[in-house]
């Protein structure tokens, strides 16, 4: 794996900031800062937050080695004051907000980030990069669960995209419902179940399909998967039962109409007595496509180009503002910019979720000062969306790794079902409920 810094995926005014503000002594301030979406992609109805366990990874490292600091001095990124202040950076400050898995809606507080206006500000790039796209990821990835139903969807999408993103959008799809990614370093890092056989380079290279089958089967066994359309589909079944026999695992179906092979595939298979051998569908898949194979008699969904580009919402937009910020008296005071159309809500937040018969109706957002808000008292049914992930430098391991993942995965199933079941249309519309804020 590429050895790095997180402390250096940052835009460079990150550090020109820390740099003026360490002379002006402003950098130790105490401040809060918030990260959140204005809108939604157009016409969805919720998002999916993922990418929180990978910042928590990615604080764990997120200090300057010798190098990293000869370089920011060389280039004359900062003053010396500020290198010497750098040598032994480490997140001290305080991290909650909303689960992975969790929906989210325009306004919610996602992740609200507490500590030294110097340490804060060095965060913004790296938490908008993971977060915006690995929520991208995990919310379009939803959708496509949604239309497949109980079918599992995998990752495939690693050749669609930037190697690196490539494995943050196999672990954000399993957040999103995913069951599988064909990514082994995705894999590797974060415990997923990988898939894969062969591709149709496979059967070209041998001077026969029967001859591919014959070796897939001797090398991986009955209960694989052989790729059927590299030839004619209907010759390939043919081969594929009489070398596997009617214990074959699964065929795939790379292109062509889809919904109309995989009935006729069905048949043949059913007809050759392999009646228990899966199909799986892959080529280009969405979930417009795959909502349209319902009725298919497909098992499986392999997806990859539009489930790495956010199945066209590769960023949700989101940003990380300044709320609340230590004054020259040293009392904190909330702050806020008055932008036309950028105009934030100040003030540190606490966030919920209302219900009526067991659905979510509204997210109610909270703004005040630290005193204010812990008086608040929310209703009884409201349900509290903010974890805490980090407090004073110390991370909660829970929220990292494997289980954390399939946490999220399981959550997520949850969460959406709370909601009403509009959210669940891939028709273009509103956020299913509002999200009400108020100041106290």
């Amino acid at each position: 794996m590429v050895d790095y810094s997180p402390a250096l995926m940052t835009d460079m005014y990150e550090y020109t900031m820390l740099d003026a503000c360490m002379k002006d002594g402003t950098a130790n301030r105490k401040c809060v800062f918030e990260v959140f979406t204005r809108h939604l992609p157009a016409g969805r109805r919720y998002g999916v937050l993922a990418g929180t366990g990978r910042i928590l990874d990615a604080l764990e490292r997120f200090h300057l080695d010798d190098e990293d600091l000869r370089f920011l001095a060389d280039r004359k990124v900062v003053s010396p004051q500020t290198i010497k202040w750098l040598e032994n950076f480490r997140f001290s400050g305080s991290i909650k907000g909303y689960r992975e898995g969790e929906m989210f809606f325009p306004n919610s507080p996602v992740l609200q980030i507490e500590g030294t206006f110097g340490e804060c500000t060095l965060l913004e790039t790296l938490v908008l990069s993971i977060l915006n796209y690995d929520s991208a990821v995990a919310s379009a990835a939803s959708r496509m669960v949604t239309a497949a139903k109980d079918r599992p969807c995998m990752d495939m999408g690693g050749r669609r995209t930037n190697e690196w993103a490539a494995v943050a959008a196999a672990r954000a799809s399993v957040v999103g419902g995913f069951q599988g990614t064909a990514n082994l370093l995705a894999s590797q890092l974060y415990g997923l179940k990988a898939i894969g056989t062969a591709a149709h380079c496979f059967t070209l290279v041998h001077d026969s399909e029967k001859n591919a089958f014959e070796s897939q089967i001797a090398a991986l066994g009955k209960n694989t998967t052989l790729l059927v359309d590299t030839y004619n589909i209907e010759q390939a079944v043919q081969t594929a039962v009489e070398v596997a026999g009617p214990e074959l695992g699964g065929v795939r179906i790379d292109s062509g109409d889809l919904a109309a092979l995989a009935q006729r595939v069905r048949n043949q298979l059913d007809a050759l007595g392999a009646t228990n051998t899966r199909i799986t569908v892959t080529n280009d898949l969405d979930e417009y496509a795959i909502a349209a194979l319902q009725t298919a008699p497909v098992d499986s969904y392999g997806v990859g180009t539009m489930l790495v580009t956010g199945s066209g919402a590769p960023t949700c937009a989101m940003v990380y503002k300044l709320t609340e910020r230590e004054g020259a008296d040293g009392a904190m005071a909330p702050v806020m910019k008055k932008s036309k159309d950028k105009a934030t809500v100040p003030g540190r937040k606490l966030a919920y979720r209302s219900y009526e018969y067991g659905l979510a109706d509204a997210e109610h957002v909270v703004s005040g000062s630290e005193d204010k808000l812990a008086s608040f008292q929310p209703k009884d049914e409201w349900k509290d969306l903010l974890v805490p992930y980090v407090d004073h430098g110390q991370i909660d391991a829970q929220w990292q790794g494997h289980d954390a993942i399939m946490r999220a995965h399981d959550y997520r199933a949850k969460a959406l079902a709370e909601l009403p079941i509009t959210a669940q249309s891939l028709m273009k519309g509103d956020p299913v409920i509002s999200t009400e804020v108020s100041v106290l």
